[in-house]
């Protein structure tokens, strides 16, 4: 008995907006029963007392704390700024 039918294949095919021929279809379902089948044995493990994980690695984060920092005043950003008035940058508009 087949795991995936040639009309499923089919559909995948159009989900992933691939148009394929008979031959392709035909050869795609023996690939995908393939990998679905030796997908299924995992099935078989008992897994009852294996705590979940995300990563098999002990991961911790590296990074450091975000913390908040002063940033530049107004003056220093306005330095940098080819045009600016009553505080605000001017930018080229996009919208008529």
């Amino acid at each position: 008995m087949s795991g995936i039918s040639k009309e499923q294949v089919y559909h995948i095919a159009n989900l992933a907006r691939l148009k394929i021929n008979e031959e392709e279809a035909e050869q795609f379902t023996n690939e995908l029963d393939q990998i679905l089948q030796m997908a299924e044995i995992l099935n078989e493990l008992d897994t009852a007392h294996i705590e979940p994980t995300s990563h098999v690695f002990d991961q911790k984060n590296v990074m450091r704390e975000d913390v908040p920092d002063k940033g530049l005043s107004l003056e220093e950003v306005m330095k940098n700024v080819p045009e600016h008035e009553d505080g605000l940058i001017k930018v080229p508009a996009i919208l008529e």
